[in-house]
Parts: structure tokens; C-alpha cells; sequence
């Protein structure tokens, strides 16, 4: 049985709203005015769900995208236990891990550019966004500071040499990811390596240096 769009709680539609509005007229005129119109609930039952607009951005980046779950799951998991054998291993251990986690950053990054990127041409809408985000504790760097606790860990296990930095490791993996992104969108599929191809160069490049 179908479910009517009245009868789904209020936050869903709410977020039903802002994703339509968001992928459609960009989220510069995506405002909470509107959201809500579109939602058929009012500005003020929009403020009682969420805390600003920004936050229904990053739950719709979040938990409406595909790759966002994947990611944030590869990049939480624990490393676990592995053996020498299984680092020297090609394709196996950290650099399997690392593959996944290139592999969903990348496409992650393919679907947030367009969300985003009407933010770019407006200063002052893009300072407050910044500040929403900010004031809910979220942001872009979040992923990097889950890559790099996560590689952090395996410096401490003894899998990385020594010398590794962690967190220069992340931005260099996680920057490539957008980078691909970044091209993808401006100069299109033909100058960027399928996904399938690229994710596992980067994370055996990256893993390469650090082991």
C-alpha cells in the first residue's frame, strides 16, 4: 500500500522537501520558506525538527545520498586484527580497507558537488552556511578527521612505518576523491579514470607510503 505524503512524519516529509528543492532549484533557493511550503507544514514546525536549514543539508547530504552511509561505516570500522602475511598480501588488509573508502568518497563527493555548489556564488550565503554548520558540529572536515583517526589507529597497532602522518595521508587520498569529483562535474567523464579503476591506484598508492 502506498503511504500519502500527509501521512509521513512531519521530519521525513520535511526532508523529502529539502532534497527535491535542493537537487532541483539548487540550495541558494532552496530556503526554509519554501522547504516547508513544499513539505505542507509551517516555517515554525520546520524549526521545531531542525535546527536550521543547514542541518536539513547535511541530513540530506547524510542519509540521502548513496555512498554517504558506506563511507561513514568504512571509515568508523575498526581495523581489526591482521597478521604480517596479510599485509604483505597485495590487494589485502589496509590497502582492501583504504580501496572501499576511496571508492565511496569518490562517488560521496560526485553527489554532494551539485548540492553545494550554488553556495559558491553568493558570499554572504556562504558565510552563513559555514556558520550554520559550524553550530551544529558538522562540516566537510568531519570525514577527514574519521580517515585520519582511523589511520591514526593503525599507526598505533604498528601497521604504518613509523614516520607515517596520518592525517596528511587522509587529505592526500580524500583530496584526490574530490579532485576526481571536482573534474567530473566541470570537465566531464571522459578526462576522469572509472571509479572501479581509480579508488584502488589511490589506495595503493597511499597505503603503499605508509606501510
Amino acid at each position: 500500500m502506498l503511504t500519502s505524503k500527509s501521512s509521513r512524519p512531519t521530519p521525513e516529509r520535511l526532508l523529502d522537501a529539502a532534497e527535491k528543492l535542493m537537487r532541483t532549484s539548487g540550495l541558494a533557493n532552496a530556503t526554509t520558506k519554501a522547504i516547508a511550503r513544499e513539505a505542507g507544514c509551517s516555517e515554525a514546525a520546520l524549526y521545531k525538527h531542525f535546527a536550521n536549514k543547514e542541518e536539513l543539508f547535511v541530513r540530506v547530504l547524510m542519509e540521502r545520498t548513496p555512498n554517504a552511509g558506506p563511507l561513514m561505516a568504512a571509515l568508523r570500522a575498526d581495523p581489526g586484527e591482521r597478521t604480517a602475511e596479510d599485509e604483505a598480501e597485495a590487494g589485502g588488509g589496509g590497502e582492501q580497507e583504504l580501496t572501499a573508502i576511496a571508492r565511496h568518497a569518490s562517488l560521496f563527493y560526485a553527489d554532494a558537488i551539485p548540492l553545494a555548489a550554488s553556495l559558491f556564488a553568493e558570499p554572504a550565503l556562504l558565510s552563513r552556511h559555514r556558520e550554520g554548520v559550524q553550530e551544529i558540529g558538522a562540516g566537510p572536515h568531519v570525514l577527514l578527521d574519521a580517515l585520519a583517526e582511523r589511520l591514526r589507529r593503525e599507526l598505533d597497532a604498528g601497521r604504518l612505518r613509523p614516520d607515517a602522518d596520518p592525517r596528511a595521508a587522509a587529505a592526500l587520498l580524500l583530496g584526490a576523491c574530490f579532485q576526481r569529483a571536482f573534474f567530473l562535474h566541470f570537465s566531464g567523464a571522459h578526462v576522469v579514470q572509472p571509479v572501479e579503476e581509480f579508488a584502488p591506484a589511490v589506495a595503493r598508492t597511499v597505503w603503499a607510503a605508509l606501510r
